[in-house]
């Protein structure tokens, strides 16, 4: 049934008039408006350009943030509240009350000699060589806690323990001594010899 228009056509014996009538294409349009009419878009044609503006910079923004974002850091939250038990082992402290109560007294003591301590130009070569003297002593110290908690508790240790603490001491208050014979003398020639006494 079905059948090829274009062939119908060739076959066909009549004429068909493919000419159309005079004013045919305008009662088209006409009614054409009519039907469908046509929408106007917004008679200001800035308009139409602010609108490209603004999907070029936000497309421009886009890309630019997502180009140069670096990747993500990793944060750790820490609680401050909850310390973190530090595993130090034993101390002299905590073998008896009396050595708590001589560590303590000897801590606080070198604590507060060092808290006094002010230094200046003149007097900066002389506490650094104390310095370092006394970082010797911490070092021993740290030493001796080891072996105490590797060794166990026992006698000599204890001693060098205690020895090394009032060793410490004993420096800090040889250097305020120097500082104040730096003072009352003045800085001069002597400072050479006050420092090679250490």
């Amino acid at each position: 049934m079905s059948q090829d228009l274009r062939e119908m056509f060739k076959n066909s014996d009549t004429e068909i008039d493919q000419s159309m009538k005079d004013g045919h294409e305008q009662r088209f349009m006409k009614r054409m408006e009519m039907e469908l009419p046509v929408a106007k878009g917004p008679s200001f044609p800035w308009f139409k350009i602010a609108a490209s503006l603004i999907i070029l910079i936000g497309l421009g923004t886009y890309v630019f943030m997502n180009w140069n974002n670096p990747e993500p850091i990793k944060t750790t939250i820490v609680d401050k509240n909850k310390p973190v038990p530090e595993d130090k082992g034993i101390s002299l402290g905590d073998l008896s009350p009396d050595l708590k109560k001589v560590e303590d007294y000897y801590l606080v003591s070198i604590n507060l000699e060092l808290s006094q301590l002010e230094i200046s130009d003149r007097n900066k070569t002389l506490i650094d060589s104390f310095m370092e003297r006394l970082e010797e002593l911490n070092l021993e110290y740290k030493k001796l806690n080891t072996e105490l908690n590797e060794i166990g508790p026992n006698d000599q240790t204890i001693t060098a323990l205690i020895k090394n603490l009032q060793l410490r001491l004993q420096l800090l208050h040889k250097l305020r001594d120097k500082l104040k014979e730096l003072q009352s003398r003045g800085m001069g020639a002597d400072n050479d010899n006050l420092i090679t006494s250490v």
